[in-house]
């Protein structure tokens, strides 16, 4: 009994403290914590029974012989008990691991001697021998990535514009909380149903035990902003019994052609009436193509700019960047506003409210920034950085030509970052050129790699 709470004291002290302050993380404290336990106790039993005087060479021998017949009845606990120092000394799992084992999901808190405790979403505490944890197939999510990577399949009407479905289901995994913005959310077209388009959002998160709320909450998302923006789910094929035919039938003459069309609003109220007034919000797409460098682009091109795109939250009064700062990124206001100032001289320019767009040329040309930006309120902007603008020029060339024929009409814009460039002393030798365009030419190459 003595050995007992000597080893679990001395092992608390260890996993709680000690191994602590070592910084050893949880999974990697539990095990070496439970293999002391054993080896503590293992010893502290033989040495106490060769302190009362008894003669271990005798007990081998009865041992060896009870052996073979207890081996049968206590088959079960060997096994669990050597999975369970498999589990400690290889770790495929480790407590604190986010698991799914035959449809059962949760967090490891626990590798026992003889089982595994696993903490499942809905708080339960689930036993589990450790014999099924090796032998069975595991799912162990956090195995070298504490993220954890979430698919959700979306059917829609095959009359739907890919591009703005693309652009929505993005805008609406960056604006859940338990979506992160690293790595990227992204979509996937899968394939062409029989009457629909089929899609996949796929979303990280960091917070395994909310996987079923954060899904949850992206389908009342991806319902609601599908709606508003006038994207149809498939319609399944339905009969269609009607209450009083005889109605429907005084609507149309011997032809076939309709009547009294005002009957039809005014006996069904529920019926919605459309306002010529009302307009859907402008969508990314639509919003990009104001950039001047983007307005000839086409769908597909479009669509690869918004992937590699990003959005960027700020607080009220956050810079997003200041003076001088390297001009990597390009930026639109989806909602907020900014203001635009130089800082050194305390001067206000201007201020940028939503659907406006700065820094394509900074981005494009690598030009640091002549002001500071900063949030009047709170802000959400689309952003595209220098390696997803790269990613695009490398996987289409032919898009780097049409950004070039379009920064080519704004030959005198060019001639004046051209010549501050060189005052800066930032235009290096081997990429200035007296022609405009011939330098942008050669910058764009040197910059991105084209």
């Amino acid at each position: 009994m003595a050995v007992l709470i000597v080893s679990q004291a001395f092992t608390n002290f260890l996993k709680k403290s000690l191994l602590v302050r070592l910084g050893i993380d949880e999974g990697n404290r539990e095990a070496i914590a439970v293999i002391l336990r054993y080896l503590i106790v293992a010893f502290g039993v033989i040495f106490s029974i060769q302190e009362i005087g008894f003669n271990l060479a005798s007990f081998a021998v009865v041992a060896g012989g009870l052996g073979v017949g207890i081996g049968f009845g206590i088959q079960d606990l060997t096994t669990n008990f050597v999975s369970g120092l498999t589990l400690l000394l290889d770790r495929p799992v480790k407590v604190g691991d986010f698991v799914e084992l035959e449809g059962l999901m949760g967090i490891v808190k626990k590798i026992s001697i003889r089982s595994t405790i696993i903490k499942t979403n809905d708080d339960s505490s689930v036993i589990v021998p450790n014999s099924n944890m090796i032998s069975h197939k595991i799912v162990n999510w956090s195995y070298q990535n504490p993220l954890l990577c979430l698919r959700l399949p979306i059917e829609i009407a095959e009359n739907s514009d890919p591009l703005l479905v693309t652009e929505t289901l993005l805008s609406i995994a960056y604006a859940e909380a338990g979506v992160l913005s690293e790595p990227n959310p992204k979509v996937f077209f899968v394939e062409f149903g029989d009457d629909c388009f089929k899609f996949e959002l796929l979303v990280w998160t960091d917070r395994p035990t909310d996987r079923e709320v954060i899904k949850s909450s992206l389908n009342f998302a991806i319902e609601y902003h599908f709606r508003k923006q006038g994207i149809n789910f498939p319609s399944n094929e339905r009969d269609l019994y009607l209450r009083n035919p005889e109605f429907l039938l005084s609507l149309f003459d011997k032809k076939g052609t309709v009547t009294k069309p005002e009957m039809i609003i005014e006996n069904n109220p529920k019926i919605p009436i459309l306002s010529e007034g009302i307009k859907k919000p402008s969508s990314l797409s639509n919003l990009l193509r104001e950039v001047k460098y983007f307005e000839h682009l086409t769908d597909l091109e479009l669509r690869q700019l918004i992937e590699v795109g990003y959005r960027q939250r700020l607080r009220p009064q956050e810079f997003l960047f200041r003076e001088n700062d390297a001009g990597d990124a390009f930026y639109m206001i989806l909602s907020g506003s900014v203001e635009v100032f130089v800082e050194a001289i305390d001067k206000h320019l201007r201020n940028l409210g939503s659907g406006t767009f700065f820094g394509e040329l900074s981005l494009m040309l690598g030009i640091p920034r002549t002001a500071s930006v900063r949030a009047l309120e709170e802000t959400i902007l689309f952003a595209i950085n220098k390696e997803g603008f790269q990613k695009v020029l490398t996987e289409r060339p032919d898009l780097y030509e049409q950004i070039i024929q379009e920064i080519a009409k704004h030959k005198e814009e060019l001639s004046e970052r051209q010549q501050e460039l060189r005052e800066m002393q930032l235009v290096d030798a081997s990429e200035d050129d007296e022609s405009p365009v011939e330098w942008v030419r050669k910058r764009l190459k040197n910059l991105f790699s084209v």
